[in-house]
């Protein structure tokens, strides 16, 4: 009881819930593909089903007397893919004269694609940086040296290649591409480890699926900047003054005919106290009343007017006749 209340818990909580292959299903794992129109790749796809039924024979004679028999017809194959542990189905045509797929095919558990190791941190100057491995985007999938199974298949590997150089197959997510990597592992580099480099296994770290719009790749072109200024301009929109070249110069605006027009001009306050914007707002709301009232503008010294504060310090003092005569 307590186990099932977990998991839901765990469901509220959105963990990940990691996607592996089916317990002990198998297929025919592609290893190569001669056929282009088969849009097939090695090694992360397997064909687990033909013409609506699923292989469960692992006899390769078997499968191929059936692709001879639907010869001038189309199949349909049902393929398992390790990138994103997906199912899909296609359709293949198998031609009269030579009627065959063009794979080559193994028998091989779908589980075999969980044995890859995903490089998380990669450390500077280590053999895995020199070697360029990309964190978080590389997933190490096997090596040409040897068959590499279980979570201590990798490992075991390297410490047999110590200072010696070591081909690995590096499948990266970002770029969907596998390319092969060759490095030296060493204890020797000045760091921890002898790849230098942190690596995930098991079901949080299985290759996901492709991403649908892979970025641009090192050098690629995002944005054509070889318009000339003369193209640039008038590609631009007629209110975009401010795209100008910078060695274009102007004339100096003429002033237009007639009185010059009366411009209220808005004072640029420098670290104004929030009091003097209010009084400010207040000001120019009174000011507008007035005009919508026809109000006349107060006078000085009229009635009903006071008069203005005195400057700073006390008010002169009243010359006496004494002071005015000696003068």
């Amino acid at each position: 009881m307590f186990g099932a209340l977990n998991r839901f818990i765990g469901r509220l909580d959105g963990e990940p819930q990691a996607q592996t292959a089916p317990h002990g299903a198998a297929g025919f794992q592609i290893l190569r593909s001669t056929n282009k129109e088969l849009a097939l790749e090695p090694w992360f796809d397997f064909i687990i089903g033909i013409n609506g039924r699923t292989l469960d024979n692992s006899d390769p004679n078997l499968f191929a007397a059936e692709v001879r028999n639907c010869g001038g017809s189309t199949i349909s194959l049902g393929i398992w893919s390790a990138k994103g542990q997906k199912i899909k189905e296609i359709y293949a045509p198998i031609p009269v004269e030579s009627p065959s797929l063009g794979l080559s095919l193994q028998w091989a558990p779908l589980s075999s694609t969980e044995d890859v190791w995903h490089v998380l941190e990669v450390a500077p100057n280590s053999p895995a940086d020199k070697a360029g491995l990309l964190p978080y985007g590389d997933y190490i999938i096997g090596s040409p040296e040897g068959i590499v199974r279980g979570e201590s298949g990798l490992p075991e590997l390297i410490e047999d290649f110590l200072d010696q150089p070591l081909k690995l197959f590096v499948y990266n997510h970002e770029y969907n591409v596998t390319r092969p990597v060759e490095l030296s592992p060493s204890r020797h580099w000045g760091g921890q480890g002898a790849l230098g480099c942190t690596l995930g296994f098991g079901a949080l770290h299985r290759i996901p699926a492709p991403l649908e719009e892979p970025p641009h790749g090192p050098g690629e072109t995002m944005f054509d900047t070889s318009l000339d200024e003369k193209q640039a301009l008038a590609a631009a929109p007629a209110n975009t003054d401010f795209l100008v070249p910078a060695n274009m110069q102007f004339d100096a605006p003429k002033a237009p005919a007639g009185p010059p027009v009366a411009k209220r001009e808005r004072k640029v306050r420098h670290h104004a106290s929030p009091n003097a914007e209010i009084d400010e707002y207040f000001r120019e709301g009174e000011q507008k009343s007035r005009e919508e009232d026809h109000a006349p503008s107060p006078k000085p010294g009229g009635p009903g007017v006071r008069p203005p504060p005195p400057k700073v310090g006390p008010p002169p003092k009243a010359a006496s006749p004494a002071a005015k005569e000696s003068e």
